[in-house]
């Protein structure tokens, strides 16, 4: 106790970082899944379940407080009562507790901790915070209700009195917050990030949505857990682009394994076939890399067991086949650009159609290409040029009108025939546009702002948007030929001047924005996950193209590129892309420098 008597009497102040362990300048990517070493009480090398309050001892404040905000990970019908071992008994009552599926946690990412001794012998912290979201009881990572910044509780020695110091006893949280607070770290640490699947209105392609399962869970309760998801059905934000299970589906006792052969029962309407095959291969992509049999039952009546890896390998997420391209603009034309050992490929529109290139956006149909390009109209304005067919394309339609500005269009891909339709931001409106290059206002039920950045999921049925400098994901409904966007959901992420987004992988998406200075982060899609990528890139990044991560088909190093000051460069590792890059262009005379390429982007 002498050491908090010296704080109290002095009243020192202590001003520590959030603790996230990554640098400022840091470059290094954190892997998501990673962990601590495997300990008692570790599943596949990390931790299942958060330090106990004496772990820190009694002098490490900074350690106990990251242990507080970790102590409600885990499953939920016990996050009070873990909570609740950290705070001082005499204090325990000012938790509110909820039961069942209203327990929540508030998800914070840290900005600082301070601490202040007071005469008392306690510490008060006051620990300033981003809110992130709402982690709920089914999993799904809800927006944020709370909109505190800062909270702020006091600090207490366990020891039983005040002549010494106890290390082993620990200290206790006096004035709790009324909320179960969970840092944004200890998401990472404590949870297993899961996707399970919807199919999309038209039933062909298979549509992630994100969920958390906390590691202490066992693989023998991960498959009814996953099952209960399925039947409860998608997230808020997804549901517009997505169809659940049928109404009234309900889980029979529940789900079974033992010796990886795993049995789950139904309640469920309808005796369609084809719509019990649909469901085994939806369990078996929300089973993720679980290994084994699964016996589905519909009202006790068994289907035929399927091995889960099988029906993976026979039913592929994605309709890609071919390794992705990588292409740029070289004055005014697109390029094929050679990243040895990867596939370089020749330049799918004709060069007689292949002209004054601003950006292009270029995508795989079934046996056919889909190409969208910015060209330039006059008088520095742009229009939208589009066409598909066999490759080469030679006629690419320009029926829309001229604009200041336009973004580089992108593909809403669909896994069957029906006519490809796209979405493109002109002068910070939203368009879609179709092969004739009609374009058509999309309305978003957002408050009024410019939209500067738009992106498209592999899977078509979901959409990344930057508008009014924020953070967006919504779901895509293609239903009756148009385009509809679903109420967006604001992501929260720690950059500021947002510039840039794509999506890298089917739950992640790369974000350009500041960090203080301009930097390229990788955010979950929910927002609760945030990976630095790049921290020093040096200028504004105007330009940002990445190649979605998936088990169908990979690429063999980096997985985005961008354009920052007119520069453009290609991650993993992070290099400038050169002129002799460029395939298909003819050097420079003697003392005149090669032209840059520009705005980079992948065909896949």
């Amino acid at each position: 106790m002498r050491r908090q008597a010296l704080v109290g009497v002095l009243g020192v102040v202590l001003v520590l970082g959030a603790g996230c362990g990554i640098p400022a300048a840091s470059d290094v990517r954190v892997d998501g899944k990673g962990g601590t070493a495997t300990e008692a009480g570790a599943v596949d090398g990390r931790r299942s379940e958060p330090p106990s309050r004496t772990a820190s001892g009694s002098s490490d404040y900074e350690a106990f407080v990251r242990n507080f905000l970790s102590a409600a990970a885990g499953e939920p019908d016990q996050a009070y009562e873990r909570v609740k071992k950290f705070i001082a008994p005499e204090h325990r009552t000012r938790l509110q507790e909820k039961k069942g599926s209203e327990v929540g946690l508030t998800v914070v990412r840290l900005r600082d901790q301070v601490f202040t001794g007071n005469s008392d012998l306690t510490t008060t912290v006051k620990v300033k915070v981003q809110q992130v979201g709402v982690l709920r009881a089914n999993g799904t990572l809800a927006p944020p209700v709370a909109t505190e910044s800062e909270y702020e509780f006091r600090l207490r020695s366990g020891a039983l009195n005040g002549d010494g110091e106890d290390e082993r006893a620990g200290l206790y949280v006096l004035d709790p917050p009324n909320v179960l607070l969970l840092s944004d770290v200890a998401l990472q640490q404590y949870y297993q990030d899961e996707a399970i699947y919807f199919w999309n209105s038209n039933r062909d392609q298979l549509v992630p949505d994100q969920r958390y399962l906390p590691y202490s869970v066992p693989n023998e309760r991960r498959v009814n857990e996953v099952v209960k998801w399925l039947v409860a059905g998608p997230s808020d934000w997804l549901r517009p682009g997505v169809v659940g299970l049928p109404d009234r589906t309900e889980l029979i006792n529940n789900a079974t394994g033992a010796n990886n052969r795993w049995e789950v029962n139904l309640e469920m309407s309808g005796d369609d076939q084809n719509r019990i095959d649909q469901l085994i291969t939806q369990l078996a992509w929300s089973l993720g890399d679980l290994e084994g049999e699964l016996e589905l039952k519909i009202r006790n009546n068994a289907q035929p067991v399927q091995d889960l890896r099988e029906r993976r390998t026979s039913h592929k997420l994605y309709p890609i086949s071919e390794s992705p391209q990588r292409f740029c603009v070289y004055e005014g034309v697109i390029r094929p650009l050679d990243f040895t050992p990867e596939p370089i490929g020749a330049v799918p529109v004709t060069a007689e159609a292949n002209r004054n290139v601003v950006s292009a956006g270029l995508a795989r149909g079934r046996d056919r290409i889909l190409a969208a390009m910015v060209v330039g109209a006059g008088k520095g304005r742009q229009r939208l040029a589009v066409g598909a067919g066999v490759s080469p394309i030679g006629v690419l339609n320009q029926g829309g009108p001229d604009f200041a500005s336009i973004s580089p269009p992108v593909w809403l891909r669909t896994a069957d025939s029906r006519p490809a339709l796209g979405l493109v931001v002109a002068d910070g409106k939203l368009y879609r546009f179709d092969q004739a290059a009609t374009m058509q206002l999309v309305p978003l039920n957002l408050p009024p702002g410019q939209v500067t950045a738009v992106s498209a999921a592999l899977d078509g049925q979901r959409v990344a948007l930057i508008v009014g400098g924020r953070l967006y994901v919504a779901a895509v409904n293609l239903d009756g030929g148009g385009v509809s966007i679903g109420p967006p959901r604001q992501l929260v992420t720690s950059l500021t001047g947002l510039t840039a987004v794509d999506w890298g992988r089917e739950d992640r998406l790369v974000v350009a924005g500041s960090a203080g200075q301009p930097a390229i982060y990788e955010l979950s899609v929910d927002g609760a996950l945030e990976t630095p990528l790049k921290t020093d890139v040096g200028a504004k990044v105007n330009h940002l193209a990445a190649y979605p991560a998936n088990g169908t088909v990979q690429l063999p190093s980096g997985a985005f590129m961008y354009e920052a000051n007119g520069v453009s460069y290609r991650s993993s590792p992070f290099d400038r892309i050169q002129p002799d890059q460029v395939r298909e262009i003819e050097p420079p005379p003697a003392g005149i420098r090669p032209a840059n390429p520009s705005a980079p982007f992948f065909l896949y």
